[in-house]
């Protein structure tokens, strides 16, 4: 990490930037997992939570919530010395889902954080439909860990959330870097893969995703 000036600027290296949309149910840990890997300030757009949300946001298994992100997170990581990502965030609850379609717009893929405590898997259902409705990306699927995380096995999560074989399932810890960049590793390397030509046995993995934003 640099100096706060110097962060705001890519490395000389760097020829080539992807867009990644980072989306799951509300209070999963998207502005976490941005703030938590961003090499620059994040961007966020938190706002408190009033009376007006009573009874509209589902605070179920969310002690001590009180804020919520009302437009989008972004934060920008340098994965490597010629790659980097920007990250956008987007706001979890029904009535923000109408930025989807803006936020997703270049992306070369999705990062699906769901949070299994209990009585919080649910929220993901439509989610996940809006996802495959609303993007039409490439995404893989991050199980975001909290100390009361139930553990499911990969056949368990794939079955609730109907998710297709080949969709990748990866554990997280939003709250880690290290943690948080693995499951942003496996979603570029996914992208690649269904981006790689018929036929092609070893896809290059320095080729740039789909769609991606070339700086």
């Amino acid at each position: 990490m640099g100096s706060a000036l110097s962060d705001r600027y890519l490395p000389g290296t760097v020829t080539k930037s992807v867009k990644i949309l980072v989306v799951g149910s509300f209070g999963v840990g998207k502005t976490t997992l941005i703030g938590s890997v961003s090499e620059i300030t994040p961007l966020r757009t938190e706002e408190t939570m009033t009376q007006v949300s009573e009874g509209v946001d589902d605070l179920t298994g969310l002690p001590g919530k009180a804020t919520t992100t009302v437009a989008m997170d972004f934060g920008r990581i340098t994965l490597d010395e010629s790659l980097a990502l920007y990250l956008f965030g987007a706001p979890g609850q029904r009535r923000f889902w109408d930025l989807w379609e803006g936020l997703a717009e270049g992306a070369a893929g999705v990062l699906a954080l769901v949070d299994t405590r209990p009585g919080r898997l649910e929220a993901s259902f439509e989610v996940f439909d809006q996802l495959e409705i609303g993007t039409r990306l490439p995404f893989v699927v991050a199980v975001n860990h909290f100390p009361d995380t139930v553990r499911h096995s990969a056949e368990e999560l794939r079955t609730a959330l109907d998710l297709l074989p080949e969709t990748p399932i990866v554990d997280c810890d939003a709250r880690d870097r290290a943690s948080a960049l693995t499951a942003l590793t496996a979603l570029v390397a996914h992208a690649v893969d269904l981006a790689a030509p018929a036929g092609d046995p070893t896809p290059d993995r320095t080729r740039p995703a789909a769609q991606e934003v070339v700086s």
